[in-house]
């Protein structure tokens, strides 16, 4: 029998997200309350603010672009508050927005670019280069290029969202109308095993259902005016919803920094008081050991909520008996906006390894191979359904019909069991993707990439799982091609052919290692299982050194 949420299934509103955000009636906090704020600059937008300037921007898509229902927005950025804005007044002009990961290479922010069929390109004045680049690659004007954030191009040549105004006063535009179940919100980019990256398509019903569900997970014990803290960054689905929606939709201050720093994410939890974390395992290891946390006080925190890759009870407990600061665990994916499961506030340390229970509206069972379900306590793939699962891959039938059942099931490539009460546990992943600090590293990409070396023969990329960092890492088996060495400067040189050529996630931060062959199947699959025994007998030898 699959399971379902124990969680009561209150209606979920049937509006687009921007009549679930503001033109609700049962906001729980004033028009002037601060929502988004810089800590470092110490600019800000209340409610009031975000909604009037989301509308304004809006207008000028309209008014400046001529914005049609449907028309994709691309954002290339790193955290800001005026992304809230931005987003939204996407959303009233009717189009979609697609996030990129800042740290994207000019070729795989192109790809992006094509493959969503974006019409304009926002971020920031550090990454304009990279922006025009890519730009210039798929034919996008770069009059369409344009600025978030505090730095403005010093010329005046790219113009600021701000400066996107409808100039035609006489022309009143209104907002689009759209259908929450079938219109798009959200085009993020999930990488497959094929080594692309896949448009994953989140209609609005997806997001509204979504931050209903972590409502429900965190609403009791987290209040408007409540501050959490946000590096987790909104170019992932994680920090989009978990962060951006849900601060608005309760009232909670979302304390925004634009990438993780340790001294200056314990300096903010101290002097502003902060109530509430999302963090990553990486980060829990370094608030467990790393010297500099000992000059903070931390003591604000009522909890932390740690995501995107498994948690090591390990990790739980040596920060909570250093800062006596408890953390739960959940998981969520892409395909799910993003969150499916938390541990509940008061189970974090009776269930610790858990991702947790189900969030309301939740159906799961774990699969077997043959696609029969197991019973309570056997390991199979983890199925998965609710109004929070995915519309499917963009241009890509083919991969949503083996992602997507007919009953409507999402087979997560997850791997786990879940106990007679009802905690699931994830233990692997039938999927070969390698998960850097949450962030999803396609071997098939970095392979294709790697044998086109003049001096590679085959490769086989995985992932090791580094203790030091509490995540893993991309190493590469190498069979080296006739008269190229096999010592260390030749592997260093390798990894900084390739490192050149990705995002800082992809980087072979576990090395090369060169091989005689790389272990396949008879169809020729490599066996990548193989080489994770492998990779462990060194380690092996390498401790008892």
């Amino acid at each position: 029998m699959p399971s379902e949420s124990k969680y009561p299934s209150i209606p979920i509103p049937t509006t687009d997200l921007w009549a679930f955000l503001f033109e609700r009636n049962d906001r729980p906090y004033p028009d002037d309350h601060v929502i988004y704020l810089d800590p470092y600059t110490k600019r800000s937008y209340t409610y009031a603010q975000v909604k009037s300037t989301a509308i304004e921007f809006g207008k000028g898509l309209k008014g400046a672009w001529e914005w049609q229902k449907g028309d994709v927005l691309a954002l290339y950025t790193p955290n800001s508050i005026d992304t809230p804005a931005v987003t939204w007044g996407c959303h009233w002009a009717g189009g979609i927005l697609s996030p990129a990961n800042p740290g994207y290479t000019v070729d795989e922010l192109a790809f992006q670019l094509k493959d969503s069929g974006a019409k304009a390109l926002v971020t920031q004045w550090a990454f304009i280069k990279n922006a025009h680049e890519a730009a210039k690659k798929v034919g996008m004007p770069l009059e369409r290029v344009i600025l978030i954030g505090d730095e403005r191009d010093p010329d005046l040549l790219v113009k600021h969202f701000t400066s996107i105004r409808n100039i035609d006063g006489t022309v009143r535009y209104r907002r689009t109308k759209l259908k929450p179940e079938d219109d798009l919100a959200f085009l993020v980019y999930s990488s497959g095993t094929t080594g692309h990256p896949k448009g994953v398509m989140l209609t609005h019903r997806n997001i509204v259902a979504n931050t209903m569900m972590i409502k429900a997970a965190e609403g009791g014990r987290l209040k408007a005016g409540d501050k959490l803290i946000a590096f987790l960054p909104f170019f992932h689905i994680y920090g989009l919803t978990c962060l951006i929606h849900q601060s608005i939709y309760s009232g909670i201050q979302l304390v925004v920094m634009p990438k993780f720093d340790l001294e200056d994410f314990c300096r903010f939890i101290q002097d502003l008081r902060v109530d509430f974390a999302y963090v990553v395992p990486p980060v829990v290891l370094l608030l467990g050991k790393h010297p500099a946390v000992s000059k903070y006080d931390l003591s604000s925190l009522r909890m932390m909520n740690s995501g995107a890759a498994p948690l090591t009870k390990e990790l739980v407990e040596a920060v909570y008996d250093r800062l006596k600061i408890p953390v739960k665990q959940g998981y969520g994916l892409s395909e799910t906006s993003p969150t499916t499961h938390t541990q509940p506030w008061d189970d974090w340390n009776t269930t610790i390894g858990s991702v947790g229970t189900l969030l309301p509206y939740q159906t799961a069972k774990y699969m077997s191979a043959n696609e029969e379900e197991v019973p309570v306590g056997q390991v199979g793939e983890l199925w998965i359904k609710g109004p929070n699962v995915f519309k499917g891959y963009l241009n890509n039938p083919e991969g949503t019909a083996q992602a997507l059942t007919a009953d409507g099931y999402f087979k997560t490539g997850d791997v786990g069991y879940q106990d007679k009460d009802g905690n699931f546990f994830i233990t692997d992943r039938v999927k070969e993707l390698i998960k850097y600090k949450g962030f999803q590293v396609p071997p098939a990409e970095l392979e294709g990439l790697l044998v086109s070396h003049p001096n590679i023969n085959d490769v086989a990329v995985i992932g090791i799982y580094d203790a030091s960092q509490a995540t893993e890492v991309p190493r590469a088996y190498i069979v080296p091609a006739g008269g190229f060495g096999k010592g260390e400067k030749e592997g260093r040189e390798i990894i900084e052919w390739l490192n050149k050529k990705v995002a800082n996630h992809k980087k072979l931060r576990g090395g090369v290692r060169f091989v005689e062959e790389i272990p396949k199947s008879v169809s020729g699959k490599i066996l990548r299982r193989m080489l994770k025994v492998k990779a462990q007998e060194e380690e092996k030898t390498k401790a008892k050194l």
